[in-house]
């Protein structure tokens, strides 16, 4: 297994990361308030791609500016980013990590005090209150995607995913929960998955078949159904236009909610498809060396990893070096957490998890 997971892993586009393990996109508030990168985030995430990281991802990048999720969230709406990214991914890939940027707008979830404006959404949300984005502005974020896309290909990064998880807005496009439209991206599935397909296939037509490709979905919470996920894999998996999944359990051991489906894990449910060219990953609290190697035995090909990554920044090789490897118990110490490259907005952020900063 230890030979496994350094294993070279190469995409359809032709980029190959060195092993099989993927930082995963995290929240961490440390860039600045025009959505440049800052010296924290920098040093945040070269540090991982110094520390073994295969791929080193960014973190939610929002592609409008009124798509902003959260304080000191990196941007790439404004060519003004683009010498940020340059910096970034110039120097994530000297490590030899593949660099990648996660395109994100978080729709109802944007804090009216960090926006200029109402929210927006699929629809009107009033407990957000959200308003319902017209069809001439979905055309335009559908646009907006994409020239987030090549403006990180300009900026030097291997690729982009396409974030659509987690209840921002491509996944509130999808979920019948949220979404009540009844124009041509509302009702069916097949029309609440319109815009993030014309996402991805004007990414690809834009930016070439040598870029790496990615979507990110989650199958539950926003009103997401399992099924419904499943059959939007299916359909990436069979148009063949994208490089891989990135499936969001939020736990990759636990049965699902619905009860319909608890026949077996949520990981079963996603590792019984047949991927054909795409290749899977999966995040859920994967954090420990001998996880890593239950889920790659499980057919996924690579890990994201999150909360074990923030507690050491060269996961992957202590992992490589200790398949057993256990990260340090938490809580742990600000100073602990400064020594593993995070900024003081960083550790504050993080004294929201529960028990994982030291009082």
């Amino acid at each position: 297994m230890r030979d496994f997971l350094n294993k070279p892993l190469t995409f359809s586009c032709g980029k190959t990361m060195p092993n099989r393990f993927m930082l995963a996109p995290m929240t961490n508030t440390q860039s600045h308030d025009d959505g440049t990168l800052s010296n924290e985030e920098y040093h945040w995430l070269t540090m991982r791609a110094k520390g073994g990281f295969g791929l080193t991802m960014t973190c939610a990048s929002h592609v409008q500016a009124n798509g902003k999720g959260f304080p000191g969230q990196l941007g790439i709406f404004s060519d003004k980013h683009i010498e940020g990214h340059k910096r970034l991914a110039t120097e994530i890939k000297s490590n030899g990590s593949l660099a990648v940027v996660q395109l994100h707008h978080a729709g109802m979830r944007s804090p009216e005090d960090l926006i200029e404006g109402q929210p927006v959404s699929a629809s009107s949300i009033k407990k957000h209150n959200a308003r319902e984005l017209s069809l001439e502005e979905v055309k335009q974020l559908k646009n907006d995607f994409i020239s987030a896309a090549l403006r990180a290909q300009k900026s030097g990064y291997d690729g982009v995913e396409v974030h659509g998880a987690h209840g921002y807005i491509i996944s509130q496009f999808l979920s019948a929960d949220i979404n009540s439209r009844t124009d041509n991206y509302g009702g069916n599935l097949d029309n609440r998955a319109r815009l993030l397909f014309e996402i991805t296939n004007g990414i690809r037509q834009a930016c070439g078949p040598d870029f790496l490709l990615g979507v990110r979905l989650s199958p539950e919470r926003f009103g997401m159904k399992l099924n419904e996920v499943k059959t939007v894999c299916k359909r990436f998996i069979d148009e063949n236009q994208i490089d891989f999944l990135d499936i969001s359990l939020w736990d990759c051991f636990k049965f699902p909610e619905e009860e319909d489906f608890q026949d077996k894990t949520l990981l079963e449910h996603f590792t019984n498809l047949d991927y054909e060219h795409v290749k899977l990953t999966v995040a859920g609290n994967i954090r420990t060396g001998t996880d890593v190697q239950t889920i790659l035995n499980a057919n996924v090909d690579f890990v994201s990893i999150g909360r074990a990554a923030i507690l050491h920044h060269d996961f992957p090789k202590l992992v490589l070096a200790n398949p057993d490897f256990e990260p340090v118990e938490t809580p742990v110490s600000e100073s602990y957490l400064h020594k593993e490259g995070l900024s003081d907005k960083f550790v504050t952020y993080m004294k929201r998890w529960d028990s994982f900063v030291a009082e």
